[in-house]
């Protein structure tokens, strides 16, 4: 028998991990849903995710939902299929674990490349930002010598799962590697305390409140003073495109409780310009971001970025929380961590893999645009969106905070969110309305549209936006707001080294989102949703 026979026949290991080589014959398709939680299962009849997303392209769709998840594109799934064969022919030759975990290795090095980061900076893989929040708990306590305490900024505009993870519990009833757990759930070694610091203004109307800086200062204060270090996170960007605290705030914590607060920032829609985010780990901070959200790969793919500074602390940790097991395998791990890395089983996670090697696909297109184009396009489309809502009678804008733009946003200082309020009769439409238009957006509705031929062809079309955002206050209706997205595949799908071309692109864009909002009116206006199911859709 062949050593490639042999290996592709090879028997589970016995600490129960499963690498055998036949693993990688699995459909792509498959494969592309594996390795996740229970976020990424596809519905028995439509064949889609919870976020209306199939496994394999389908180009038909229009999409304009990247703060929530994005349909694979054809380049990202070619891309997966030919690393999928790429690593196959390697293990012929070689373990599985070992090629495996070569390419991952590489895969840190294309991400550092395209965020143009120094090698100092390691990469840990996820299956998904969530899970990425429970490394940054699991290295913050490392790092600070004892539990912390997690201070979330912007808790109500960040993943439901951050309310558990905060906590250092399960946020689902199944890791991604196919643990079955308790949902909220300590995981062992990781409990703690939390506190949450909401973003939205207490007024009414929707507004970042105007004392987040001061907010996040008394929560500091309050928590050192009862003898706990602090694992600060913050937000860039929120749900809504919000970001906080301000950059003083921060130089205000620094100088106050240096060594007692270690900052994550939970850059998870990945909307921020590549200056500010090497400023971020020049700092120390930890950043978490995926691949899925601006950059539209498929989702989940998380990672969290470490500072050099803090991966020197690792080498001196001892007992680690056992619960963190059933959050990583070894090769999640950057090979320099050798004593980390030692502890944790050899389990690849073939579904996270090929995620993300859709997902640098995208980014490595994204970053081939030119600075200056992808600059100009990111302004003409922010213009466009902005002046259709506000036209729109049934669609009410949600401002963007005011915040003073600097070079280190570089394309970022436009706004790439566009959240909005549906309107009947001038008043804002209910949550079980907002969520039931949002899932007729991703349907054919022509046979619910009664009217002329043009108008069921605009109902016809199917198109991904913003999942709702449900916003609650003490005593008082939670509202809903729908959003509009601009990710990096519409700047990628626009640019032409021909100006007139590219400009003929970009209109043809913003036709298309013209599209989507009469197709929201028509929907408003003929009552159309009655038979669409109005079981939550709201940000997950």
């Amino acid at each position: 028998m062949s050593a490639g026979a042999s290996r592709l026949s090879e028997p589970d290991r016995a600490d129960g991990s499963r690498y055998r080589l036949r693993d990688l014959f699995t459909p792509l398709d498959t494969l592309l849903v594996s390795g996740g939680d229970p976020r990424l299962a596809l519905d028995a009849g439509d064949r889609v995710n919870g976020y209306g997303c199939a496994a394999s392209p389908e180009p038909e769709i229009w999409n304009f939902a990247s703060s929530t998840a994005s349909t694979i594109s054809q380049a990202a799934y070619d891309r997966a299929a030919l690393a999928r064969e790429e690593l196959m022919h390697k293990c012929l030759f070689d373990e599985v674990q070992i090629a495996f975990d070569a390419r991952c290795e590489d895969m840190r090095d294309e991400l550092r490349g395209h965020l143009q980061l120094p090698p100092r900076v390691d990469v840990v893989f996820s299956p998904s930002g969530t899970d990425s929040q429970l490394h940054a708990l699991f290295l913050a306590r490392a790092v600070l010598g004892a539990r912390p305490v997690t201070i979330v900024v912007g808790a109500d505009q960040t993943g439901s799962g951050t309310a558990h993870t905060a906590r250092g519990h399960h946020f689902s009833s199944m890791t991604a590697s196919g643990f079955a757990v308790r949902k909220d759930g300590a995981v062992a070694g990781l409990a703690g305390a939390s506190v949450a610091l909401p973003l939205l203004e207490a007024a009414p109307g929707i507004a970042m409140r105007a004392d987040a800086d001061a907010a996040v200062l008394h929560a500091i204060e309050t928590t050192i003073a009862q003898g706990a270090p602090v694992l600060l996170q913050i937000m860039d960007c929120s749900k809504l495109g919000w970001r906080a605290p301000s950059a003083a705030c921060l130089d205000e914590i620094a100088r106050r409780w240096p060594r007692k607060v270690q900052i994550v920032v939970d850059a998870c829609q990945a909307r921020l310009g590549r200056r500010r985010l090497r400023s971020y780990l020049d700092r120390g901070y930890m950043v978490l971001m995926t691949g899925s959200k601006f950059f539209g790969g498929p989702a989940f793919s998380g990672a969290l970025l470490v500072p050099k500074g803090l991966s020197r602390s690792l080498d001196r940790v001892e007992g680690i929380a056992p619960g963190i097991f059933d959050y990583a395998g070894r090769c999640d791990w950057p090979m320099g961590w050798t004593a980390l890395r030692s502890r944790f089983d050899r389990r690849p996670n073939f579904g996270q893999w090929l995620r993300w090697e859709a997902a640098l696909a995208e980014i490595g297109s994204y970053y081939a645009v030119p600075g200056a184009f992808r600059a100009k396009v990111l302004a003409e489309l922010a213009a466009g969106i902005d002046s259709m809502i506000a036209l729109s009678p049934s669609l009410r804008s949600v401002p963007a905070t005011t915040r003073t733009a600097s070079v280190d946003d570089e394309e970022f200082a436009q706004t790439t969110i566009f959240p909005f309020m549906l309107l009947r009769g001038g008043k804002p439409a209910s949550t079980a309305e907002t969520s039931a238009i949002h899932r007729a957006m991703a349907r054919d509705m022509n046979e619910e549209i009664s009217g002329s031929a043009a108008d069921r062809q605009v109902a016809a079309q199917r198109c991904l936006i913003g999942q709702p955002v449900r916003l609650e206050r003490q005593d008082e209706a939670p509202q809903a707001v729908l959003r509009l997205c601009v990710g990096a595949r519409l700047v990628t799908e626009t640019w032409s080294p021909d100006a007139a071309q590219a400009q003929r692109n970009v209109q043809h864009v913003l036709d298309r989102i013209a599209h989507v909002l009469v197709k929201i009116e028509l929907l408003l206006d003929r009552g159309a949703v009655a038979a669409v199911p109005v079981n939550s859709a709201f940000e997950v």
